[in-house]
C-alpha cells in the first residue's frame, strides 16, 4: 500500500481482464477504484469526485480522446489527473493525448510499478 492519500480512481476500459487487473491493483494499493467498460458508462461515472481517470483510447462507442474531452468538461473532471492507456506509443499519438486533454500518455501494456508510482506523487 502507499503511503499517499487515497484516490477516487476511474478506469475506463472495455476489456474486462484488463479492466478487473487495475481495479485490484488500486484498490491493493489503498486507492477508491469505480469502472466503466464503455466511453459512455465513463463520462456518466466521472461526475463523482475524480483524483484521476486512467483511459483506454480504443473504445468501442467512442475513442479515449473524446472520453477524457467529456470528463475534462465536468466539473471534478477539471482537475484530475487523466492518464491514457494505449497500444500506441508514437509522438503524433503522445501530442494527440495531450490535445485531448490528458496528463500523461501510458503504453500498454503497464508497467504496475511506474503506475503505482505515477499515481503515489499525485497523493
Amino acid at each position: 500500500m502507499t503511503d499517499g492519500r487515497t484516490l477516487d480512481i476511474l478506469v475506463v476500459e472495455d476489456n474486462a481482464d484488463a479492466r478487473a487487473t487495475l481495479q485490484m491493483l488500486l484498490e491493493l494499493e489503498g486507492h477508491r477504484v469505480r469502472t466503466a467498460e464503455s466511453g459512455a458508462q465513463g463520462v456518466e461515472r466521472s461526475t463523482a469526485p475524480l483524483d484521476a481517470a486512467l483511459i483506454d483510447i480504443g473504445l468501442p462507442d467512442c475513442d479515449g480522446y473524446d472520453v477524457a474531452r467529456r470528463i475534462r468538461s465536468t466539473p471534478h473532471g477539471k482537475t484530475a489527473y487523466l492518464v491514457a492507456l494505449t497500444g500506441y506509443g508514437q509522438p503524433d499519438d503522445r501530442r494527440r493525448a495531450e490535445a485531448a486533454g490528458f496528463d500523461t500518455h501510458l503504453v500498454k501494456p503497464v508497467d504496475p510499478d511506474a503506475l503505482v508510482k505515477m499515481l503515489a506523487r499525485r497523493g
